[in-house]
């Protein structure tokens, strides 16, 4: 039986949600169906509003524990807060407890994607720092690597995000910087690789 995938992810001026469109196509593209989450906000709109942010895309279901246990393998985006989850996610993943006791999420696969605003902030670290909230659950860990991604990765001709960690990518200080072309190809090369190493598990 194939793998049922879920991309969940949080993403406050919409960068993250590019490269969680990319995941998507890249999934598809190997063959794969996948359904988008979206971690709900906490800050009131009055607060999102004088950070100049869109808020939540209509357009995509929230994310809840229950469902989180329908599916075999996530992709999660993670926009970067110094160095580890922005406290959207902090906030969801602190209602995982229950699955955390019961189990309901152990043998289950996952991979991450980030958003950072700068070159230093803290890409490969978050990933690390993502890992523990899924290895307490349990889950298994399926990085990026190189085999698929070597030359874009070892391209030195241009600031991208990403690493063998997960695909990634940075919106500059004030936000304005959008996606580059690599970094679309890195997340659509993520979600391809990604399927096609869950697709080999039986999730009869």
């Amino acid at each position: 039986m194939a793998p049922k995938i879920a991309i969940v992810y949080y993403s406050m001026y919409g960068h993250i949600a590019q490269l969680a469109q990319a995941e998507k196509k890249g999934i598809e593209e190997a063959g794969g169906t996948v359904d988008l989450y979206q971690i709900a906000e906490t800050l009131p709109e009055e607060v999102l509003g004088k950070m100049h942010a869109p808020g939540p895309s209509k357009e995509v279901p929230l994310i809840t524990p229950e469902i989180l246990k329908t599916y075999d393998a996530f992709l999660f985006g993670i926009p970067t807060r110094f160095g580890t989850y922005s406290a959207q996610w902090k906030t969801f993943i602190d209602q995982l407890g229950q699955l955390w006791s019961t189990g309901s999420l152990h043998g289950k696969y996952f991979g991450v994607f980030i958003g950072t605003g700068t070159l230093g902030g803290g890409q490969e670290l978050t990933a690390i720092q993502a890992l523990s909230s899924w290895i307490h659950q349990g889950m298994i860990y399926v990085p990026l690597g190189y085999a698929t991604t070597f030359a874009t990765l070892a391209d030195l001709s241009e600031a991208r995000g990403g690493s063998p960690w997960g695909a990634g990518t940075f919106s500059g200080a004030d936000g304005s910087r959008q996606p580059s072309a690599k970094e679309i190809e890195l997340a659509t090369a993520q979600g391809k690789s990604f399927y096609q190493t869950v697709a080999k598990v039986n999730f009869a």
